[in-house]
């Protein structure tokens, strides 16, 4: 099976999530996620919430906080939590180290690019302004799965960023930190390169067709260059 980062393949857009890969906002996320479980008696941890919620959808999040309180909750919970994320990002939002610097490359690449994310556009608006980085993100490339109910693993905001492109899902590579955001990019028929320390295990499903790891951004524009640099060989 050809892939978008094979030689015989055609590489057409990168689709970027957002947290863990563009803006540092995960960790800020979880722990105001487990401060908000504490608050309904939950004994978590931020670590373990951490572990628990990184990657998913506001969503996702209150389901699993409903199961294990054995209740329902309120049914603005979601909105109230992510006002209350847009609080905070205002104030601790940073750019992933070589975020910047790596979209400048990708620019000088030529090579056209989208925002797949759980977080919504809202959220992302707020991130990406507070980190210095709202001017390459136009609102109209920018997708979030939570506004669009079908948060990742689900693969529809990938898609959905490859046909407004109107590109096919075998020409994209998605940039991902997380499992769960890798999975959508396998269910996307999608490539992926997993941004991830050497100390972190990889997803179950590794290793994959078209899947490559790298442990900072400064390794991604070189290895898309190359991909586009053998491709124009082929």
């Amino acid at each position: 099976m050809t892939t978008a980062l094979d030689g015989e393949g055609q590489l057409k857009l990168v689709i970027f999530d957002c947290d863990g890969v563009l803006v540092d906002s995960e960790r800020a996320s979880c722990q105001a996620t487990a401060e908000f479980a504490r608050s309904l008696g939950m004994d978590i941890s931020d670590e373990v919430a951490h572990d628990r919620f990184a990657g998913k959808a506001l969503p996702q999040i209150v389901e699993e906080l409903e199961g294990e309180l054995g209740r329902i909750l309120p049914k603005n919970t979601a909105f109230k939590m992510r006002d209350n994320l847009v609080r905070i990002m205002k104030k601790m939002a940073e750019p992933v180290d070589g975020a910047p610097e790596m979209m400048q490359g990708i620019r000088s690449l030529g090579m056209p690019f989208r925002v797949g994310s759980n977080s919504s556009v809202a959220e992302m608006e707020v991130k990406f302004e507070r980190a210095g980085m709202g001017h390459f993100f136009p609102e109209n490339r920018v997708h979030s799965a939570n506004d669009m109910n079908a948060p990742k693993p689900s693969p529809e905001v990938y898609l959905y960023a490859a046909r407004i492109e109107g590109v096919l899902p075998e020409n994209c590579v998605v940039i991902e930190d997380s499992d769960t955001g890798a999975e959508a990019a396998r269910q996307a028929g999608m490539s992926c390169v997993l941004l991830r320390s050497e100390d972190l295990p990889l997803p179950s499903f590794w290793p994959a067709p078209g899947f490559v790891k790298i442990t900072h951004l400064s390794q991604l524009v070189p290895l898309l260059r190359d991909v586009l640099e053998s491709q124009k060989q082929a």
